[in-house]
């Protein structure tokens, strides 16, 4: 493990841009998304199987890893995330299923995972929501505690399909933040993936939404 350690926390930016609104956050995804479709998607796409161990980088809600989990019960799942009160909703949500999956909490920096003990690493509407820096800086802690030949697969807000998904996507932008949303709807994020060391990265797919284009976006670490 590395023995580096972040001593102060680093700020973040919860759910839904501000913390009151954390609790609602289930609920906005139902009506703003096509819940059932982008979700299902992820987790196709990252095609869990029984001998792999899975990071969720940002498990939010837990949502992702409920249906990880009942698809693939075999495979070791762990979660990420910085929001303490987010991982609360997570852990009732997973017990109320049956599910046990580690939900560790973290400062922002250093991940407490040691080097290329993961197969799989997933994320899904984080990113937005991190400053140009931060972006940079989760892609390579994920690119470290990824097995050689590991693959990288994010869900999140990607350049605009249409006109129309862009101005939606203002709606996103003002709870989040013009700072975070930007690199992302310029369709910078592939380039961030390539620039923490992973290769074959390439937009997968997307999904238009009431509030944006969603995409897929795939990165593999190289073998040694």
């Amino acid at each position: 493990m590395k023995n580096q350690e972040h001593k102060v926390e680093k700020e973040f930016i919860p759910a839904l841009g501000y913390n009151f609104l954390t609790g609602l956050y289930d609920t906005t995804i139902r009506l703003t998304m096509p819940e059932k479709k982008f979700r299902n998607q992820l987790i196709q796409k990252l095609d869990p199987q029984a001998d792999e161990t899975i990071l969720e980088f940002g498990f939010g809600s837990g949502a992702n890893l409920a249906i990880a989990s009942s698809r693939s019960p075999n495979t070791s799942f762990f979660g990420l995330d910085i929001d303490p009160k987010v991982r609360e909703i997570a852990f009732s949500k997973l017990k109320n299923k049956d599910i046990l999956v580690e939900l560790q909490l973290y400062n922002g920096g250093i991940f407490p995972y040691n080097d290329a003990v993961f197969d799989k690493a997933y994320s899904c509407l984080v990113f937005h929501q991190l400053d140009d820096e931060t972006k940079a800086h989760c892609l390579r802690e994920i690119h470290w505690v990824l097995k050689p030949g590991g693959k990288l697969i994010i869900g999140d807000w990607g350049k605009a399909k249409n006109r129309w998904m862009r101005t939606v996507f203002y709606t996103v932008q003002l709870l989040d933040g013009f700072k975070t949303t930007t690199a992302n709807v310029k369709g910078l994020l592939p380039d961030y993936i390539r620039e923490a060391g992973f290769s074959d990265v390439e937009e997968t797919g997307f999904i238009n939404t009431r509030i944006g284009s969603f995409c897929y976006y795939e990165g593999i670490k190289m073998e040694k």
